[in-house]
């Protein structure tokens, strides 16, 4: 296909290059060129054009004879992307939603009729959390009559003399400043931020650690695809415990606005390799866990089941042996959207969720996952109703 990459920041360039090794043409756009060459190498030979996301006519200048709009810029930008998508006649694939319209409801779904209509298709969210997350609690439902209960428990953490984020400042401040949703007795409701603290046990090396609500997309469109009580997802981490720091301090409000020295900008390539060098940064680990609480109905009798899944992504240590320097979360969003991309669902028009997508693609990208180095364990526990050991 012919692709257009709107954002050349960490993720974005890397996910171009990807899709370059997947035979793909692809070219960049970006508000900062200069900036963006940084990321891509100053020898790489993907183009890159001057565009500002907000401006529908750049996007459509850039983007022109392309078969695929993939919008790694902020999800603010989305309905703009998408619009410029329609205009092309091209499909579309984006990382996140931005809920503004709707709290509860991913506002990519208001162009679904125009995408059937011109004969195109939009996956939506289709990174590592959401995106990934999504299809292992498909794949977890899918072994259960009925849906219970479905809780995501996310890990960052970055081991830093400096706040480094692994997400962009802008991506960083909204999620901080933004309320969690939920999903309770089969009804969407706002929470407070940072709120039910919980300790939740990680795989190895990570182990316990502590976790608290947060503001994720998974929560807005699972519950409409598949039947179920309740959903909640929270995050722990290090990088997540200075934003609860800050908020009890009063110091993360959408009045004050975003401080730089708080939000750095995501560090290139080339920034990061000379943070190791200075010994400033040592590593870097992001980890999700998918647990989901349902029901069997067995022909002769009736047994609860509980399906937890877990993903450790590639470290930053074992990312730098491959000789790239980058961070794990941009590392797992674009190697699972560049599989999003691989199954993308050309002849089937309309807007879709990860989880909307067909069993095959579902599982041929998380197989590319695992290829691309992430580490996924299912395990099932069986408890019989009236027993209270379980087996």
């Amino acid at each position: 296909m012919r692709i257009f990459v709107l954002g050349a920041g960490a993720t974005g360039s890397l996910l171009a290059q990807l899709l370059e090794r997947q035979g793909h043409t692809v070219w960049c756009g970006d508000r900062d060129p200069e900036r963006a060459r940084r990321f891509l190498g100053k020898r790489g030979t993907i183009p890159i054009a001057t565009v500002n996301a907000r401006n529908l006519r750049g996007i459509i200048r850039a983007a022109r004879d392309c078969q695929l709009i993939v919008n790694a810029s902020a999800s603010v930008f989305n309905l703009i992307v998408m619009r410029a998508a329609l205009h092309l006649r091209a499909h579309y694939l984006d990382l996140s939603s931005h809920l503004t319209r709707n709290p509860f409801k991913a506002e990519q779904f208001a162009l679904a009729k125009r995408f059937a209509e011109k004969s195109r298709a939009a996956v939506i969210n289709a990174g590592a959390a959401p995106g990934l997350t999504n299809l292992l609690v498909k794949r977890a439902a899918e072994s259960m009559d009925e849906v219970d209960s479905v809780r995501i428990r996310l890990y960052e953490s970055t081991e830093s003399r400096d706040p480094i984020s692994q997400w962009s400042p802008e991506v960083s401040f909204d999620e901080a400043i933004s309320s969690p949703r939920v999903y309770r007795n089969r009804r969407f409701r706002m929470e407070k931020r940072f709120a039910e603290l919980e300790k939740f046990s990680f795989p190895p090396p990570i182990g316990p650690a502590a976790v608290v609500l947060a503001a994720q997309d998974e929560v807005v469109t699972l519950p409409n695809n598949i039947p179920m009580r309740n959903m909640d997802v929270k995050i722990g981490g290090n990088e997540f415990d200075r934003l609860r720091r800050w908020y009890k301090q009063g110091k993360l409000t959408k009045s004050r606005g975003l401080v730089r020295e708080r939000f750095p900008q995501t560090s290139s390539p080339r920034a990061i390799a000379k943070l190791i060098r200075g010994g400033v940064l040592h590593n870097a680990r992001f980890a999700a866990a998918v647990l989901v609480d349902g029901v069997d109905h067995d022909p002769k009798d009736e047994y609860k089941l509980a399906v937890r899944i877990d993903c450790l992504f590639p470290t930053m240590y074992q990312i730098r042996r491959q000789g790239l320097f980058t961070t794990p979360v941009a590392y797992a969003t674009a190697h699972v959207a560049a599989q999003f991309v691989k199954f993308f669902p050309k002849e089937t028009p309309g807007v879709f969720a990860p989880e909307m997508l067909e069993p095959e693609a579902r599982r041929g990208i998380i197989a590319g996952a695992r290829a691309s180095g992430v580490k996924i364990t299912s395990k099932t526990k069986k408890l019989w109703v009236g027993d209270e050991d379980g087996s």
